[in-house]
């Protein structure tokens, strides 16, 4: 491996290495991670900016000529399929004096006109007129075309990438498809969506969505439907984490319907084995996607981080076409079934968000029901500090059994050898991936010197770019359904 120094400009060294310990002796990521908008600052430049982000499915444009709009941080971004039934993304942006270009939220065109002065543009964003410009030096209508974002599509997910010099959609998949590539979800169609708006921190959401030691008191609905010790997770090769869990014996899939779990005639979707009809796999896409695989239907959970106390989390039910197109169909189940499931997370996240500002919080520890919530911590520290995902974490292949504690933990456990200013105690080809005593003794002493025993107990100032407007407190999520 490298030389590779890790930027603690967001996290110390010291909280570092305590965040990439094997999950029995981690700790959480600390208070301020999740409310310090400079923290936020940087996250929206090295996270949402630079990583692949699902923005919309391909179906919301689906023959030449259709369009929709779309944002990540607050970028006004433009889906367009072009003539030659290609998609393509680009920023919303009139390359004269930077007007919206396109005012509807969807549609159709055959071309787009900017409604100031009039230039226009072809559907591959080629500007191909602009009126009382043929005498400027240094400009023609082939270098004034609407400026072009990158655009990938995986099972019919349209991915969007802010950063021109970002590595393809499939690097950071790493091996999904392996794991999800029997499915068809690029033929699903959306029966449903509920915008949610919700008063606490994109992370918070996400660990929530991470684990289900929370099933038992807060979602009594569906622990009695998938048991929260039933179940078990994979190792991801990727920027993703991914389990399942299985439904009593009975239950064909979550529902709402007192108790049975019924899918009501709706047939398994395409790809489905006879094992999968028996769980529920639930899958983190980083940065900012969930995906809850049922035996007939798909939940989308997209979540747009908006300010350090607040999120828009849109969530999205997606069924085969030919389910949709039978004349009992109704999804009203499913719908109530995680709109109740949804309301009740978002309660305890913003719970959460509320009692993480008292200065008494300090970064807590994780269960052995969280090694789960822990991946996704791993990937958040490591991308702070500008370092590759970790190659292996710990996990849980069966949710009733705890592992071993001698399990091997791969990359993990040499990670503290990046905080000791000795490279070459770092994992590499010729060193054991587990580390050295030696070399976690001094990481460990390190930490208690530079810590106090406790990296997390105080907070640390963090550079980013700058103050950011505070969002108003919510104290109830607000949900818009369409």
């Amino acid at each position: 491996m490298p030389d590779r120094h890790p930027d603690t400009s967001i996290l110390t060294a010291a909280e570092l290495d305590s965040i990439r310990r094997p999950y029995r002796s981690a700790r959480l990521l600390p208070r301020r991670a999740y409310h310090d908008p400079a923290i936020f600052d940087r996250e929206r430049d090295d996270i949402l900016r630079r990583d692949w982000v699902i923005v919309g499915r391909i179906h919301e444009a689906p023959v030449p000529g259709t369009y929709f709009q779309t944002a990540i941080d607050g970028e006004p971004l433009l889906v367009v399929r072009g003539r030659d039934d290609t998609l393509r993304a680009f920023y919303n942006v009139c390359r004269h004096r930077g007007t919206a270009v396109v005012e509807e939220q969807c549609g159709t065109a055959v071309r787009f006109q900017c409604p100031y002065h009039a230039w226009i543009y072809d559907l591959e964003g080629k500007l191909i007129r602009a009126k009382h410009t043929d005498d400027l030096d240094d400009f023609s209508l082939e270098t004034y075309g609407l400026t072009t974002v990158r655009l990938e599509t995986w099972q019919g997910f349209v991915f969007l990438n802010l950063d021109p010099d970002a590595t393809p959609l499939p690097e950071q998949l790493g091996d999904l498809d392996e794991h999800l590539g029997r499915f068809e979800f690029d033929t699903l169609k959306v029966a449903r969506t509920i915008t949610y708006d919700v008063a606490a921190n994109w992370k918070f959401i996400a660990e929530n969505y991470s684990e289900c030691y929370h099933c038992p008191p807060l979602h009594p609905q569906l622990n009695k439907l998938t048991p929260y010790d039933v179940g078990g997770d994979y190792l991801p090769g990727g920027a993703w984490q991914g389990g399942w869990m299985e439904l009593v014996a009975g239950a064909e899939t979550m529902a709402l319907d007192g108790g049975q779990g019924s899918r009501h005639g709706r047939p398994p979707m395409c790809g489905m084995t006879t094992e999968d009809e028996r769980r529920i796999f639930y899958y983190v896409l980083w940065p900012t996607a969930f995906l809850s695989i049922h035996p007939d239907y798909l939940l989308v959970h997209r979540i747009v981080p908006v300010a350090p106390d607040r999120t828009t989390v849109i969530c999205q039910l997606l069924f085969e076409p030919e389910t949709m197109g039978r004349p009992d169909f109704d999804p009203s189940d499913a719908i109530a079934f995680w709109d109740l499931t949804n309301t009740q997370d978002w309660h305890v996240c913003e719970m959460q968000q509320r009692g993480t500002r008292s200065r008494s919080w300090v970064s807590g520890r994780y269960s052995n029901q969280e090694a789960s919530v822990h991946a996704f911590d791993l990937m958040v520290a490591e991308r702070y500090a500008g370092l590759p995902f970790s190659a292996s974490r710990t996990v849980r292949e069966r949710y009733d059994v705890a592992p071993p504690k001698d399990a091997p933990m791969g990359q993990m456990d040499a990670g503290a050898a990046y905080f000791t200013g000795d490279s070459s105690a770092a994992a590499s080809p010729d060193h054991d991936a587990g580390g050295t005593d030696e070399s976690h003794a001094v990481a460990a002493k390190e930490g208690h010197d530079e810590a106090a025993h406790d990296p997390h107990e105080h907070d640390h100032q963090t550079t980013g770019r700058g103050s950011h407007e505070h969002a108003t407190a919510r104290m109830t999520a607000r949900a818009k359904t369409t």
